[in-house]
């Protein structure tokens, strides 16, 4: 099993990105799907999660209007739209998965809910 996480680079504050993670080796198409990030010399943070159906999203309040996460089952991936990027959105993201189908869960925000992770991407937002 494997989650290749794509679409990290350096953008100018105010800018866009979207980052990409798909999966394969098992389908995560019952399964919840999130992104977390890790900035130099900081914790592993939550920073969005999306149920298997696509139905429900929720978002770390630092991203919140700012970040939409979506994913398209057909093709096994999940999207990471960020808008307005700030200096303190620098970081490596993670895409991360739910190894539980249909887990309806109190901890999304926790990294240990998680049971498979990509290997990260960089994002660099420069003011």
């Amino acid at each position: 099993v494997q989650l290749q996480a794509s679409g990290g680079g350096l953008v100018q504050a105010g800018g866009s990105l979207r980052l990409s993670c798909a999966a394969s080796g098992r389908t995560f198409s019952k399964n919840n799907m999130g992104w977390f990030r890790q900035a130099p010399g900081k914790e592993r943070e939550f920073v969005a999660v999306i149920s298997w159906s696509g139905s429900r999203t929720y978002y770390a309040d630092s991203v919140k209007g700012r970040f939409t996460i979506s994913r398209d089952n057909a093709k096994n991936t999940v999207y990471l739209q960020m808008n307005s990027l700030k200096p303190e959105d620098t970081a490596v993201y993670y895409c991360a998965a739910d190894g539980r189908t249909y887990h309806i869960s109190n901890y999304y925000d926790d990294r240990n809910d998680y049971d498979y992770w990509g290997q990260g991407t960089l994002v660099t937002v420069s003011s």
